[in-house]
C-alpha cells in the first residue's frame, strides 16, 4: 500500500504517544496502564513534562470517550471511520473541552499535523475542518460531567447507590490525574533512592506511590528483589488477613503472587503457604516472582475452585478468597474497563465468587479465619455474597493488628475506597469457619 501523500515522520510527542496508547485500548482491547508504560519506556527521550501529558491526556480521553465522540460527530455528519484519525480528534478533543491550561490552537494544530503525517493531506483537511467547528463552539465540558455522560447509566446508579456520588466519581478518576504506580517496599532490603523520595500510603507504611513514567520493572532495585509493584489497596486486603509468623495460609486465588508474597513475608519461615490458582500459567509467573525476592517457593495448584478443592488441604490457620469480579473499585487506573461491562456482570460474578469462597473457605480449620475480597464496590458482589454463604461461614471481627487504627472496633466488612482511603476500590470482609 502506497503511503499517503505529504507523509512525513514526526518526533515523538505526548499527544502522539497518548493516541497510539488509546488506539491499542480501543482496537487491540489493550490495558491503558500496560500500553502507556511500554510507549513511555520506547519514548524515553520525553522529559517529565511531556511524559505526564502523555499519561494526562491518555486516561483523560479513555474516561471521557463517549462525551468527546458524541461532540466530535456534531461537527462529522458522516462519522469518523478511520480508527488512528479518531484517536487523534479524541485527544485533540479533550484538550478543547475540559483542559484550560492548553491553547485551542496549539491541541488543534497537533493534531492536523500528526494525522496528515499518518494520513496525508486529505484526511488532515478533514480532521482540521472538525477540529476548528468544536474550538469555535467553545464549549468546556466539566470533569465530573464528562465521567457521568461517559458511564453506562446502570453502572453510575449502581456505584452512586451504593459509595455515594463523590466517591463514585473518584472511582471515575475524577480525583486523580495522572494515576500513579503502586510499590510495597520488602522487608530485609535497602530502600531505592528514587523510592525514599516518592509518596507514602496512606494505609501501610510498606506502600509508596510514583509518577508513571514507564516499566516500573525497570527501575533500580527490582531484579534485586527491593520492591513489588502493587497498588496499595491490594496490599491492605492481603494485610487484612492477620497472618501470623508460623502459620498455615492459603492464597485460593493467587493470581500472579503479589499478595501471596506479601503473606510469606507475614508467616516467615516457619509458616506454611499454599497458593492455587485456575489459570496455570500465573502460578508459573508466581514461582518466577517468589525467586526474585527470594522468598521460598509455596506449595501450588492449579485449582477451579467453582467445580471443587482437587487435592488442596483443609486444616488452614488462614484463607485469602480475592475472588473474580468485574473490577469497579480499579476504574481510576483501568477506564476500559467501562465499556467493557454488562448489567449482568456483576450478578453472573458475584455466583462465581459466592461458589469459589464456600469451597475455599472450607480449606479452613474449625475456627480458622477466612477473608474474602473483592476490588468491586458494588453490593451484589460484596454484601450479597456474604449473606449466602452464612451456613458454612460465621462473619467476624477483623484480626488485623497491623491495621487496627483502619477498621471500626468490631467490624466485619468494609470498604476500601479513593476518596477516604487514597485506595482503589474493595469490598472485604472477616470470618470464621463455622
Amino acid at each position: 500500500m502506497a503511503e499517503p501523500s505529504g507523509k512525513r515522520k514526526l518526533p515523538p510527542s505526548a499527544r502522539s504517544v497518548a493516541a497510539r496508547v488509546v488506539a491499542r485500548v480501543l482496537g487491540d482491547d489493550a490495558f491503558a496502564a500496560a500500553a502507556l508504560d511500554a510507549e513511555l519506556s520506547r519514548n524515553a527521550q520525553l522529559d517529565a513534562r511531556e511524559r505526564g501529558l502523555a499519561t494526562e491526556l491518555t486516561y483523560g480521553v479513555l474516561r471521557t470517550k463517549s462525551a468527546l465522540i458524541r461532540r466530535l460527530e456534531r461537527h462529522a455528519p458522516k462519522g469518523i471511520r478511520d480508527e488512528a484519525t479518531l484517536c487523534h480528534l479524541l485527544v485533540a478533543a479533550y484538550q478543547l473541552l475540559l483542559l484550560d491550561r492548553v491553547p485551542g490552537f496549539a491541541a488543534v494544530n497537533a493534531a492536523v499535523s500528526l494525522v496528515e503525517s499518518e494520513r496525508g493531506p486529505r484526511v488532515a483537511g478533514f480532521a482540521n475542518a472538525v477540529l476548528r467547528k468544536l474550538s469555535a463552539s467553545a464549549e468546556h465540558l466539566s470533569l465530573a460531567d464528562a465521567l457521568r455522560e461517559s458511564t453506562p447509566a446502570w453502572l453510575w446508579e449502581r456505584l452512586s447507590a451504593t459509595v455515594g456520588e463523590e466517591e463514585a466519581l473518584a472511582l471515575l478518576g475524577a480525583s486523580e490525574a495522572p494515576p500513579g504506580v503502586g510499590i510495597r517496599l520488602v522487608g530485609g532490603h535497602e530502600v531505592p533512592v528514587w523510592a525514599a523520595s516518592a509518596a507514602l500510603g496512606k494505609v501501610t507504611p510498606r506502600a509508596r506511590r510514583l509518577e508513571r513514567r514507564g516499566d516500573p520493572k525497570k527501575l533500580e532495585g527490582f531484579a534485586e528483589g527491593a520492591f513489588v509493584v502493587q497498588e496499595e489497596g491490594a496490599q491492605v486486603v492481603a494485610l487484612l488477613l492477620g497472618a501470623r509468623p508460623g502459620e498455615r495460609v492459603l492464597d485460593a486465588c493467587a493470581g500472579r503472587g503479589q499478595k501471596s508474597s506479601l503473606l510469606a513475608e507475614l508467616v516467615g519461615p516457619t509458616g506454611r503457604l499454599f497458593a492455587s490458582d485456575v489459570h496455570p500459567e500465573k502460578l508459573d509467573a508466581l514461582e518466577r516472582e517468589f525467586k526474585r525476592l527470594g522468598l521460598p517457593l509455596p506449595a501450588c495448584r492449579a485449582v477451579d475452585w467453582s467445580v471443587g478443592a482437587a487435592d488442596v488441604p483443609g486444616d488452614f490457620d488462614r484463607v485469602l478468597v480475592d475472588a473474580p469480579c468485574t473490577g469497579t473499585g480499579t476504574l481510576r487506573h483501568r477506564p476500559e474497563i467501562v465499556g467493557r461491562l454488562s448489567a449482568s456482570d456483576p450478578a453472573r460474578l458475584a455466583e462465581l465468587a459466592t461458589a469459589i469462597l464456600r469451597e475455599a473457605g472450607a480449606r479452613a480449620r474449625a475456627g480458622g479465619r477466612v477473608v474474602f475480597a473483592v476490588c468491586s464496590v458494588l453490593a451484589e458482589e460484596g454484601e450479597a455474597v456474604v449473606e449466602r454463604v452464612r451456613d458454612v461461614l460465621t462473619p467476624a471481627p477483623f484480626d488485623a493488628p497491623e491495621l487496627a487504627e483502619l477498621v471500626p472496633p468490631g467490624a466485619t466488612s468494609l470498604r476500601l475506597l479513593p476518596r477516604a482511603h487514597g485506595t482503589d476500590g474493595y469490598f472485604v470482609a472477616s470470618f470464621t469457619r463455622s
